[in-house]
């Protein structure tokens, strides 16, 4: 596992959202922002002006392409210190724990999405592997809107092993698949100290997470398409456990 202290990436912020949230959070260093001269005379772009200081630099759309690693920038660019990876342990001794983990997805739209989702189904955190998934990178931040502000995150070696640490400390690992003989919808665990682990795109979750999985949970098809996208899955289920929480 990352050191508590190590860097993680998130470095580079893009998008409106992204880059407000990372100045209204005040967690890390931000070293420069770049705004588009063209795109001063949004709400958001000058709550961004304001809050940046003397770390603003009001550049041209063409310094703003150059400096940018996405097309989804909105004009928009910060310089920050690297996001520090949470203790996993730490996590897991939360008090009604609630932790997503991630088992390989290697789209960073489609991570930066679930992190999203998870920030706002309420999740105290984050598990993600340092091998064999997506990077934080700007696209991560990008789509994750300033999710990645609030959540915190801990890197491992390996997702089955992170499972067995978070079952010693007490949470249940829920993996979603499809071929899960519970309905998500009869998930009785949702108010326990809970880990919900997505799979792959495509090749869901690895035999080895599944097996180490306490259950494993499908979410009811109605129509002719057979699987969902992982980011809208993590929606579905983070939501549901935050409804069955707060109901």
């Amino acid at each position: 596992m990352a050191r508590p202290d190590a860097g993680i990436g998130g470095d580079q912020v893009e998008g409106r959202r992204a880059v407000l949230e990372l100045l209204r959070a005040q967690r890390r260093p931000v070293r420069t922002v770049y705004v588009a001269g063209n795109a001063t005379d949004d709400p958001a772009v000058k709550e961004i002006a304001e809050r940046a200081g003397g770390a603003l630099k009001v550049v041209s759309p063409d310094r703003i392409e150059k400096v940018a690693r996405t097309e989804t920038h909105q004009g928009v660019v910060a310089l920050a210190q690297p996001l520090r990876a949470a203790d996993l342990d730490d996590l897991c001794r939360r008090r009604q724990a609630f932790l997503v983990a991630v088992d390989g997805v290697t789209d960073p739209r489609n991570l930066g999405a679930i992190m999203r989702v998870a920030e706002t189904a309420g999740a105290t955190g984050m598990i993600v592997p340092k091998h064999r998934g997506a990077r934080i990178t700007a696209a991560v931040t990008k789509s994750a809107a300033g999710a990645i502000e609030h959540l915190p995150i801990a890197t491992v070696g390996g997702i089955p092993n992170a499972l067995e640490r978070a079952q010693r400390a007490g949470c249940w690992a829920v993996g979603l698949d499809e071929r899960g003989e519970t309905s998500l919808y009869d998930l009785d665990l949702a108010d326990q100290s809970i880990v919900v682990v997505l799979g792959a795109e495509g090749r869901g979750l690895a035999r080895l997470t599944r097996d180490r999985c306490d259950v494993l949970v499908r979410i009811p098809m109605h129509g002719q398409v057979p699987s969902l996208n992982v980011a809208t899955a993590a929606a579905l289920a983070c939501h549901e456990v935050a409804r069955r929480r707060h109901r």
